[in-house]
């Protein structure tokens, strides 16, 4: 079936069955984000909400959620806090699991020296090249290998960041 708006509330009232919790990013004072959130609340769900500027039009509805007792997140980790026992149980079994299949198979001793380099928080090409010890021709060339796999994401100004 092709989409139609009238099918969305019907879609979100199942999505948000099935979900664990809602989280609400952006939502004006009559958007379909709040419907969702009502079906969620209805469904015994969580309700997350992000707040948003005061004066933006396009956070009344986060913020009125927040004020009537959605819980507000300021990162993933106020949403894992909230997450009933059982998924977080989930969660840390899955993690270790989800880290050895992350790290990616048949990189070179280069590739994962530049890797070890790098974590999520971004980190300029210097860095890179003070902490690896490698020369600044092979940190250069392993970067844009890592690029290409997919492994890493170059910013503006020579700064990159593993994914």
């Amino acid at each position: 079936m092709r989409p139609d708006r009238n099918n969305f509330p019907a879609r979100n009232r199942v999505i948000s069955g099935l979900s664990h919790g809602t989280l609400v990013i952006e939502a004006g004072e009559k958007s379909g984000a709040l419907i969702t959130a009502e079906f969620a609340l209805e469904q015994g769900r969580e309700v997350f909400a992000v707040p948003g500027n005061i004066n933006s039009p396009n956070s009344k509805g986060t913020n009125r959620l927040i004020k009537t007792g959605a819980i507000l997140v300021e990162n993933p980790d106020s949403i894992v806090h909230e997450l009933s026992a059982e998924v977080q149980s989930f969660l840390e079994k899955k993690q270790p699991a989800m880290k050895k299949s992350l790290e990616p198979a048949g990189l070179s001793t280069i590739e994962r020296q530049v890797l070890s380099v790098l974590s999520q928080e971004e980190k300029h090409i210097d860095i890179i090249i003070e902490n690896s010890r490698l020369s600044p021709a092979e940190v250069s060339a392993t970067l844009v290998q890592l690029e290409l796999n997919g492994l890493i994401r170059q910013f503006e100004g020579k700064v990159f960041v593993a994914l």
